[in-house]
């Protein structure tokens, strides 16, 4: 599991960004990031897999950075990034750590063209007003949304549409940004973090009756 020495990796590697620093500190990387993240996402995944009665597989994204087309040629990131596929929906759970931050979230962050065609389909009716309602008491519950990716409505829907900013989306994901690092801490960080993922469900819900899997 995560412990403050993950913390303190993760800050030293920060101002540390160098392939000699890490190599003389892989040992600590083992520990206290590798092992630490996939005894974290095996614990987690059977927790939302219990919970949500769905498969759920967990990604634990690479800690060396892609630097192809990237100017910050520095060669690692500085934080911890895990998602968990839900089965019934295609979207994932995420978890990203880093030194002073804590980020939970659910979503799906590309659509292909079928689940764009359907993602659509619904919002432009009925399931798309009940999709509102639900993002605007995300908000006001303190969620973060990702802003849509058109600037402007895509043909045939008529740019004044009242789901207009739904139907700009090509994607769909929401976050949670105030959770205390407390919570990723330690042998109980599995079941914290999966009951504070129950603030998703409302979206989650809408998209297994409407964008199923």
């Amino acid at each position: 599991m995560f412990t403050t020495e993950t913390l303190d990796f993760l800050q030293d590697l920060k101002a540390n960004n160098t392939r000699d620093w890490f190599a003389n500190n892989k040992a600590l990387y083992e520990t206290h990031i590798k092992t630490a993240a996939k005894t974290f996402s095996d614990d987690l995944a059977q927790r939302l897999a219990a919970r949500y009665r769905t498969d759920v597989s967990a990604k634990i994204f690479r800690i060396h950075r892609d630097l192809r087309f990237s100017k910050d040629k520095t060669p690692y990131n500085t934080h911890v990034h895990i998602g968990f596929g839900d089965a019934a929906t295609g979207a994932a759970w995420m978890f990203g750590l880093q030194p002073d931050d804590l980020v939970i979230g659910y979503g799906m962050f590309t659509f292909d063209k079928p689940h764009l065609t359907r993602w659509r389909e619904a919002v432009q009716g009925r399931p798309g007003d009940q999709l509102i309602n639900l993002m605007e008491t995300a908000r006001q519950s303190g969620l973060r949304l990702s802003e849509p990716e058109l600037k402007r409505v895509p043909s045939p829907y008529p740019a004044d549409h009242r789901n207009a900013t739904l139907l700009r989306r090509k994607s769909i994901a929401i976050w949670r940004d105030d959770l205390p690092l407390e919570h990723a801490l330690g042998g109980d960080a599995g079941a914290d973090l999966a009951h504070a993922m129950r603030v998703f469900d409302p979206v989650r819900d809408w998209m297994i009756d409407h964008l199923p899997a």
